[in-house]
């Protein structure tokens, strides 16, 4: 019996290629879009008293036979405390006779995959010419969205905003000197997004962090937060935005809480679920368009699917093998 690989979080960071994952994504999300993808809802165990969660997210891709598992805690709540607001393993197991493969951390791939994602969607929706990068938040994705999108844009200025003003001085210094990308604090949002062609929200905001009323024509907006009593986009910027998601079915369930920017507005009646105009991986295969003019604002809503893990873990074990 073959032995389970085991790789801690270093090993997994080493492993993963970020350029690799954003092109890997592309087809699987086009997979998902297809219905040649099996991947159930996830199952969350909710836990109230902490305002957190504990998720569970098989799939099956069959182009690439990845069987996998992933389970994630999600705790608001962590942040500040120098614990992640996600903590997360990855099981993968062989597609052709059930046996477990490898045990991977996630809490990285976790980190690398959502940017990865948003870095897809940056790609196919944004402006090509968008080169100033807003930035809400100052944590693990806040970080991860600052390496992962100026891969498929010509950023030349990165902005952070973030309520802790120390953390967004530690993160534009960074920045600035851990990739070359001059990098500035604002302390507003107006500020982060005048003449911002890509917006990143990654929050854990229970109140909107990104309003409407400040995005400028052409802005493309990625939204990865999650709080499940909360919600980081206003009614307004889901009102002014062509909306894309990974899968409707996924973006529109109220168990984790992760897109109640979509879900409340559509129980307000502000919207209705046809306002959600595609998912990435029907922009991917052509099946629907996205952008339909320089001055249209485009929003990715992001709730994470296990396609995007599954993919980053098989990339993982691919390259742990060669090692080996």
């Amino acid at each position: 019996m073959e032995a389970v690989i085991i790789l801690n979080q270093q090993e997994v960071e080493a492993l993963l290629d970020l350029d690799q994952l954003v092109q890997a994504l592309a087809p699987a999300m086009a997979d998902l879009s297809a219905g040649r993808v099996s991947m159930p809802q996830r199952v969350a165990a909710l836990v109230q008293e902490q305002q957190g969660l504990l998720g569970v997210m098989p799939v099956y891709l069959p182009s690439s036979q990845t069987l996998a598992v992933k389970l994630v805690s999600v705790f608001p709540g962590n942040a500040g405390s120098g614990r992640p607001t996600h903590q997360a393993v990855v099981l993968v197991f062989d597609a052709a006779n059930g046996a477990p493969l490898a045990l991977l951390d996630g809490t990285y791939l976790t980190a690398a995959r959502t940017a990865a994602g948003s870095a897809l969607a940056t790609q196919l929706l944004a402006r090509p010419e968008a080169d100033v990068l807003a930035i809400v938040g100052t944590g693990v994705q806040a970080r991860a969205h600052a390496r992962a999108i100026p891969r498929v844009r010509p950023v030349r200025e990165i902005r952070i905003l973030g309520r802790d003003p120390e953390k967004a001085g530690q993160l534009t210094t960074e920045i600035s000197e851990g990739q070359g990308i001059p990098a500035r604090a604002v302390a507003s949002f107006q500020e982060a997004a005048a003449g911002a062609g890509v917006i990143c929200a990654a929050t854990h905001a229970s109140q909107p962090v990104v309003l409407g009323r400040w995005l400028e024509p052409g802005t493309h907006v990625n939204s990865v937060g999650l709080h499940p009593n909360g919600r980081e986009l206003d009614d307004e910027t889901i009102l002014k935005s062509l909306v894309v998601v990974e899968q409707r079915a996924a973006a529109l369930t109220h168990l984790s809480g992760g897109a109640n920017d979509l879900t409340w507005p559509i129980r307000d009646g502000l919207i209705s679920e046809a306002h959600i105009r595609a998912e990435v991986g029907e922009l991917v295969a052509g099946t629907r368009q996205g952008r339909t003019s320089p001055e249209q604002i485009t929003l990715y809503k992001s709730v994470g699917v296990a396609v995007q893990d599954a993919v980053a873990a098989q990339l993982v074990l691919d390259a742990a093998r060669k090692g080996f």
